[in-house]
């Protein structure tokens, strides 16, 4: 399993808005075959296993990160071929929360005669897949903020300065974040201030997230350089989203509309006031902060706008699910306490 683990994770740029799967086909301790998916409407990650094992297959176990589908969509159901190929024993770490899986795929193989068990690596397998689950379960993207600072916490100078606070090291690391995401969000106030490209610059690949724009009063220009750069961006006015009590976008909505777009995961890369938003309405999943070894001061711009506090009691709580060095920043990923677990 934890080969297939590390097969599916062969996908993480690609299969979007499919989960990443892998597959190890198995027989008297010998592994016979490898596959992992690669794209969406190309065969999953069973197909390319079984036909790397060929007639070899039948009575072998099969390791997959997911339940097998057992519907027809862009291609055949896995159960079938897992069938057709004589396997005896299908081990997978996750079911599929999908509704036209859901256990489905693994009580087709029952019925077969096959051998079936789940919860093998389960958490690993869950994590490889976070914002698949997220849209499955709650109809929403797994949403990461992305944040860089100071040591003091301060991501600007006073007059708004703020290229480069990390490293390069730190800016190729995002640029992974970026391949990874289905999109990145951003704001127009972000747009006129740095006028960024939100592109993920990796050699190689060849599919760009969505762009989604937040701009409630269509201020962004077409003089913008993210215009000129390839991929599909999706520019979000008062048109397009109702507005909360504030007079800003409703994010809850943005992120539900993103959902129905089959986004998996949204990177976020914004100023203090939407990541004060999204902190403040508890749609943050989990934050990637890049922290430089400098200090900007008082006056330099905070991480995020959030309303003061009344009591300490009322902060909310974090865990630290990573930290290390990238370059000479450190960045930390936290997630909401009691979702620290996945």
């Amino acid at each position: 399993m934890t080969r297939a683990l590390a097969l599916a994770a062969q996908g993480v740029c690609t299969t979007q808005p499919n989960p990443r799967v892998g597959c190890v086909i198995a027989k008297e301790n010998q592994i016979i075959g490898e596959g992992w998916h690669q794209r969406s409407g190309e065969p999953h990650a069973e197909v390319f296993a079984l036909r790397e094992a060929g007639a070899a297959a039948r009575g072998s176990t099969a390791f997959v990160t997911l339940e097998p589908c057992n519907h027809h969509g862009r291609t055949p159901p896995c159960s079938e071929a897992l069938i057709a190929a004589g396997v005896s024993r299908v081990i997978y770490a996750c079911g599929d929360p999908n509704p036209r899986v859901d256990g489905s795929g693994a009580a087709r193989l029952r019925s077969a005669g096959i051998a079936v068990q789940q919860g093998l690596m389960a958490a690993e397998g869950e994590e490889l897949n976070l914002g698949f689950f997220s849209r499955m379960r709650r109809g929403r993207p797994w949403l990461r903020l992305k944040m860089a600072a100071s040591v003091d916490g301060r991501t600007a100078t006073a007059r708004g300065e703020s290229q480069w606070i990390t490293s390069e090291a730190a800016r190729a690391d995002v640029q992974q974040w970026r391949a990874a995401s289905a999109a990145v969000l951003s704001t127009s106030a972000t747009v006129l201030a740095d006028n960024p490209r939100l592109t993920a610059r990796l050699a190689g690949l060849d599919r760009q997230p969505l762009r989604v724009l937040l701009d409630t009063h269509g201020r962004i220009p077409r003089t913008a350089r993210l215009f000129a750069e390839p991929g599909e961006i999706l520019q979000l006015t008062a048109a397009d989203l109702p507005l909360d009590p504030s007079g800003r976008l409703s994010l809850p909505r943005l992120l539900t509309v993103l959902g129905e777009r089959e986004i998996n995961e949204v990177w976020t890369e914004a100023g203090a006031t939407l990541a004060g938003a999204l902190l403040g309405q508890g749609l943050v999943d989990e934050a990637v902060l890049y922290l430089a070894p400098t200090w900007l001061g008082a006056d330099a711009r905070p991480l995020a706008a959030l309303p003061s506090l009344t009591s300490l009691a009322d902060a909310a709580r974090w865990q630290i699910t990573d930290l290390r060095q990238i370059g000479p920043d450190v960045r930390i990923m936290l997630r909401p306490a009691q979702a620290a677990g996945g």
